[in-house]
């Protein structure tokens, strides 16, 4: 077995699902940079105990994966089992993997006492505080819900969504147009006067940001009004 060649373990309803990989492709692959997960693969088989070269039995991988696709087989391996990286790997993607749910929370949640957004530092200080610990191999959105949760004990937050009322002047209207669609036109309807007048919702921690955009290409003409938050 090459240096890089190494097993990657993953285990589902009293199973154990293991690959062969490519220590460093593997690693590519978690953090983004490689799109292919069978590029990854070093041996075209799914092992019950790969050290052994035990093969793990057709009808448990379609029961544990609901497919018998090898891609996808391996991709929900290298993205939610134990993959073995270097230090230097781990601390890398760990520190990803902070970043992405820090953005996450971010984006979707605010200030209940005041409904504004949720900065991302004032996110970042409060997981520092809350101490929480991160799994560098599993996604950023399933852990979302249990990091708000021991953040929610330093710092007032909450997911929402934000409904908000735009109308945009004609001369600005058709420039505005895509900017709403992008962050989710709802409804909309042209006025006489080649005005719009529509309504959006998106993510409440992006208000700010939205906001300034609207405000910008419109130079400040454009009318809000906050519907639902």
């Amino acid at each position: 077995m090459s240096s890089k060649k190494v097993i990657a373990k993953y285990s589902v309803g009293g199973e154990e699902f293991e690959i062969f990989v490519d220590a460093d492709l593997a690693y590519e692959y978690i953090t983004g940079k490689r799109s292919d997960p069978l590029s990854a693969l070093e041996v075209d088989e799914i092992f019950k105990d790969a050290n052994k070269g035990e093969r793990q039995s057709k009808e448990k991988i379609e029961k544990a994966f609901n497919t018998t696709d090898l891609a996808t087989i391996v991709s929900i391996i290298l993205k939610n089992g134990n993959v073995p990286i270097t230090t230097e790997q781990r601390n890398k993607l760990l520190e990803e993997k902070r970043k992405q749910i820090i953005e996450i929370i971010s984006r979707n949640s605010i200030d209940p006492r005041t409904n504004a957004p949720l900065p991302v530092q004032r996110v970042e200080n409060a997981m520092e505080q809350a101490k929480v610990s991160i799994d560098p191999f599993k996604s950023a959105s399933d852990q979302v819900e249990q990091i708000v949760k021991k953040i929610s004990l330093i710092i007032p937050i909450k997911f929402a969504v934000a409904k908000i009322e735009v109308t945009v002047p004609a001369n600005y209207a058709s420039r505005a147009y895509s900017l709403l669609k992008k962050y989710g036109l709802k409804s909309e309807k042209w006025l006489n006067d080649g005005s719009l007048s529509a309504i959006v919702e998106f993510p409440a921690g992006l208000q700010s940001e939205f906001y300034d955009k609207l405000n910008s290409l419109t130079q400040g003409n454009a009318q809000t009004k906050l519907l639902e938050v």
